[in-house]
């Protein structure tokens, strides 16, 4: 399941463009371009959000901020927001598309100087309850993509199938496929990843009643106790989904693409096209992949407790109370490693340092 909270979002979509002091010029190249380098403005972090209350959760806390307008980004989110520490928020837009095009336009804008720069893309997720909760907090070491296969009705499932899903141009569901698209999975620096894993594994995280109750409903742990900052992957898809069975092929698809390596814990929509943005922009020297981490936080069950139906998990999912806290979630998990990366730039610069 891929879950945005929809009642509040047309409010809060804009927050991040309209609450931000703008630029009172453009070409303010003593704050935009940081040091006057033909390169742009150089950046050390720069945090990814996917929608409005993602990107505000950053820009509540870490301003004042300015606005860098860069052609390309999303008409609801027309500006990457910079402050004095070089931590920069830009917002892609919801789903593959947006994330890939966002990603794309500002890799390539001539504002950034984005070379020695970490990318932290930060948004909510869905979450397996055999490996997290809502509220938890996920730091991935692979990025599957859930979309890229083929898939039978599930009415006409053949005998001896567990699913309807299957890797494209292969013959059953438990084979590997040839991985033709080149996207299908992404292994993330895993130094980059533990490191933000032993920065953020002992922050008190949000909670609240209402998560709590929604808890209590499923019989086994960790779903039933309360958030923590874990290490699983992420598996995006744009088609939000809901069930026991997706969650089983969601668990199983992601040991295939990474030979038994991957355990599947979090779903969204965007981070395989985000990444394949970065991808090309590392292949012409722009970015560097290996400062990449991806953070995600649950902020519903992409499948029902006992007893309740995968329609009523879905349809009802904003009253498991995950929205508001996974949220909070992102900084309180997130914020460790976006500080010590700008406090000790020195240690940071050249590459996540040995510690």
């Amino acid at each position: 399941m891929v879950t945005r909270t929809v009642g509040a979002l047309t409010a809060l979509a804009l927050a991040a463009c309209t609450a931000i002091s703008p630029l009172a010029n453009a070409q303010d190249d003593g704050f935009a371009q940081g040091n006057g380098e033909s390169h742009g403005r150089p950046v050390k972090v720069m945090i990814i959000s996917m929608f409005g209350p993602e990107g505000q959760v950053w820009l509540d806390k870490l301003g004042p901020w300015q606005d860098i307008p860069v052609a390309g980004l999303s008409p609801d989110y027309p500006n990457i927001h910079c402050n004095k520490q070089d931590i920069c928020v830009m917002t892609t837009g919801m789903g593959h598309s947006n994330a890939a095009a966002s990603t794309m336009a500002l890799a390539f804008s001539s504002r950034f100087d984005l070379r020695h720069t970490y990318f932290m893309v930060a948004g909510i997720a869905g979450i397996d309850p055999i490996q997290g909760t809502v509220g938890s907090a996920a730091w991935a070491r692979y990025l599957v993509d859930f979309g890229i296969q083929w898939e039978i009705d599930g009415r006409e499932i053949p005998a001896g199938w567990n699913t309807g899903y299957l890797g494209i141009n292969t013959k059953s569901p438990t084979e590997k496929p040839p991985l033709d698209y080149r996207t299908e999975v992404f292994q993330l620096n895993t130094r980059l990843a533990d490191t933000a894993f032993a920065l953020s594994r002992n922050v008190v995280l949000s909670d609240n009643a209402q998560a709590q109750a929604a808890r209590a409903k499923y019989t086994y742990a960790p779903a039933n106790r309360p958030p923590t900052v874990i290490q699983c992957d992420t598996l995006a898809g744009d088609t939000w989904w809901s069930g026991t069975k997706l969650g089983e092929r969601a668990r199983d698809w992601t040991k295939i693409l990474t030979d038994g390596k991957g355990v599947y814990c979090t779903t969204q929509q965007e981070d395989n096209s985000t990444y394949e943005a970065l991808k090309r922009a590392a292949s012409v020297h722009r970015v560097d992949l290996n400062r990449v981490a991806v953070l995600r936080a649950g902020s519903d069950f992409d499948r029902p407790y006992d007893g309740q139906t995968s329609a009523d998990n879905l349809l009802n999912y904003a009253a498991q109370g995950g929205f508001t806290i996974a949220l909070e979630n992102l900084y309180r998990a997130g914020n460790p490693l976006v500080q010590d990366i700008v406090t000790h730039w020195g240690e940071w610069r050249n590459g996540v340092p040995q510690r």
